[in-house]
This record gives structure tokens, sequence and C-alpha cells, in this order.
């Protein structure tokens, strides 16, 4: 495996966009944004091409990989975070100069569609990648400490992390309005199925990561911690579907741990509909599972260190997940 660099002050951190164009953010998301960085002493730079954008709200494969290359070969960077999510990143993997990734270590976060350019490095490169904050995730006003802290725990430190639930938590449009905001009581990890297991992360969107299946861009791992999540257009049928997808792949006898994240309000999620989905299948009687981590599509969210390697631990009135630290 390899473990980029964490970040440190005075670093440069190129913003890119695999997925949707720059143009989509509010002038004043940037400014919360780049007061952000600028308060950790990072130095942003800009991806020559981001604001570009087409029917899709995306700019072309072309520019977008001009980008993405630009930004690794530059050994100024040391950090590279994307704009925001979209469809279409699975759209570049073809393309990409994986060797140029490989030699070119360095942090690298995003969620959501980034879930295939997230795990695609990891299989082609070995390179520990983050399942976290977009740049425009920075730019969100009110109740973000707990999303910076965890940010700041995997890329800029370097130590075991145990994964505390947040306190409250949220599905708020902020980006439209920063100060109407409904803040939900936690209720912590529900434990689907109870057990210990420890392997490599790997995961993300289910929906972006189902779209590596049979592909060369699924990293496979001798001992495999699982972490899903969906966003506000899932409903229950469609993630027992892609799991069951996942369940089918030669790959999955290695996965030892399942992690989900919180679902939004809007897909209608239920806990006795995760449990039904999880009970109806054989396949996952052994494997210890817990549901309602703090990552996915609401805020807010922890950091994942993507191949990176993981401890869970769901026994008998414990709830404990743990990240241990990299190389």
């Amino acid at each position: 495996m390899i473990y980029p660099q964490k970040l440190k002050s005075g670093d440069k951190v190129a913003i890119i966009a695999p997925a949707k164009s720059f143009s989509l953010l509010s002038d004043s998301l940037k400014n919360i944004a780049n007061k952000r960085f600028e308060d950790l002493g990072l130095e942003l730079v800009f991806g020559k091409h981001i604001n570009e954008s087409n029917e899709s709200n995306s700019s072309t494969i072309e520019s977008r990989l001009k980008d993405l290359h630009s930004a690794f070969k530059d050994n100024t960077i040391k950090g590279i975070l994307t704009v925001i999510g979209g469809f279409n990143t699975n759209q570049l993997l073809k393309q990409i100069d994986w060797n140029l990734i490989k030699n070119n270590p360095k942090v690298f976060c995003g969620f959501s569609d980034i879930t295939a350019l997230n795990n695609a490095i990891l299989a082609k490169t070995g390179l520990v990648t983050y399942s976290g904050p977009h740049y425009s995730t920075f730019g969100q006003e009110l109740h973000f400490e707990y999303t910076l802290d965890h940010f700041i725990k995997q890329v800029i430190t370097n130590q075991d992390q145990i994964i505390q639930p947040s306190k409250e938590w949220s599905d708020d449009a902020w980006y439209i309005n920063q100060q109407d905001r409904n803040l939900i009581t936690n209720p912590g990890v529900k434990v689907i199925n109870k057990g210990k297991a420890k392997g490599r992360i790997v995961g993300g969107n289910i929906s972006t990561f189902s779209l590596l299946n049979g592909t060369e861009y699924m990293p496979i791992f001798d001992e495999t911690i699982l972490f899903l999540e969906d966003d506000e257009e899932s409903y229950s049928a469609d993630f027992d579907r892609q799991l069951q997808s996942i369940i089918h792949q030669p790959w999955f006898n290695s996965v030892k741990g399942i992690v989900i994240g919180r679902f939004q309000k809007a897909s209608e999620y239920k806990l006795e509909d995760i449990i039904r989905i999880f009970s109806n299948k054989n396949e996952l009687e052994q494997i210890p599972v817990g549901y309602g981590i703090d990552f996915g599509h609401t805020d807010p969210k922890i950091t994942i260190p993507i191949g990176g390697l993981c401890e869970v631990d769901f026994s008998e009135g414990t709830s404990q997940i743990r990240f241990l630290k990299g190389n």
C-alpha cells in the first residue's frame, strides 16, 4: 500500500472537477470554503478547466483528465480535493495515466460520484485515498466542526482514530440557505450483526461503487471492510439489489465486516428496512454489520481512508470503529 504524505501548513492543494463544474457554486460558498483552507494554512490552486460546463453541468472528458493529471504531476501540489460530486466520473477511468498517479502519491479526497476514482486509484496504484468532504463541503457555514475535525485527523495528523458518533446530524439544503438548518439528535450506531473484524476499507457510495463490479478498477484484498452509503434517490429496494450484486462478486468472500452510512430523509429508510435487507441474506449471517455511521450525503461526515486498515467491533453492548494509522 502507498500512504500519501500528510498535509501541513504551507502546502498547496489543488481543486479539480472530475464530475460537476465549479461554476455551480455560489460566490458566498466559495468565500467560506477558501477561508477554511486559509485557516488550515493550506494554499489553494484551481484546475484550469474547472469552470467549464456543458449540458451535463460538467466539462469534457479531455478537460477533466488534464486537470487530474496536472494536479498529480505538479510536485509543488501535496493534496487534491474534488469540487463536488455528479454522475460521470467513471468516464475518466480508461484514459487515466495510472503510472503518473502511482509515481506521484498525494492526498486525494472526495465522495459520492468520486467513489469511482477513490477505488479505481486504489486498485490500479495501491494509493490510499480519502472518501471525505469536497471543496464545496468546506463552504458549509454552520455546524461544520465535526466534519473538519475528522478531515484533519485523517489528512493532516497520523494516528489511530476511534470514530465517535456526532451528537447531531442534518439533511438540509444548506448550500441554498446557510441559516435554515434543522439539527436531528443522533441515535448512534445500530448493530445489525454482532461480531469483530479487521481489514482494508473499500467502498463509498454504493450506486457508484457498483459500477466497478467486474472491472479492473475494483480493489480486492484478502480481508475487506466494506463501507457503503447512498443518496436521496436511493430506496430500500435499490440498496437491496445493489448489495446483492456485490454479494455475487467473486471477491465478496474477502468481506469481513460491513459499515453502513446514514441515509438521507428523502429515501425514507427506517432501521427495520436495513434489518430486513440484511436478515434476508444468508451470505451475511456471519459478517458483523453496523448502521448509521456519520458518512454519506448527510452532515456531518467522517473522512474515510479508502485502502486504509480498519477494525470494527460490533459486539454485545459495543459499536466501535477504529481507523489504524498509515505508514
